[in-house]
């Protein structure tokens, strides 16, 4: 589940909880709301987390090479 879907999730949950009020017979369209607002929160955290770990990976696997810093090229050679 990514960040998008996660909010997706809030948001739909929010208006169901907040803004429907409908009532449906062996149905509270209430405690869906709630529901999908607490999966949508558990997916943002657990995204945030695994962009952090990806992260810190990314991090560590960078080469840099400074060999081109200290020469000196001729625009007109190639």
């Amino acid at each position: 589940m990514g960040i998008g879907t996660s909010l997706f999730l809030i948001a739909a949950g929010a208006i169901l909880k907040f803004a429907v009020t409908t009532t449906a017979q062996g149905l509270n369209i209430n405690t869906i709301g709630v529901i999908l607002m607490i999966v949508g929160g558990i997916g943002l955290l657990i995204s945030f987390f695994w962009m952090t770990v990806w992260a810190d990976r990314r991090r560590g696997a960078v080469a840099v090479d400074r060999r081109d810093q200290y020469v000196a090229r001729d625009p007109d050679a190639y």
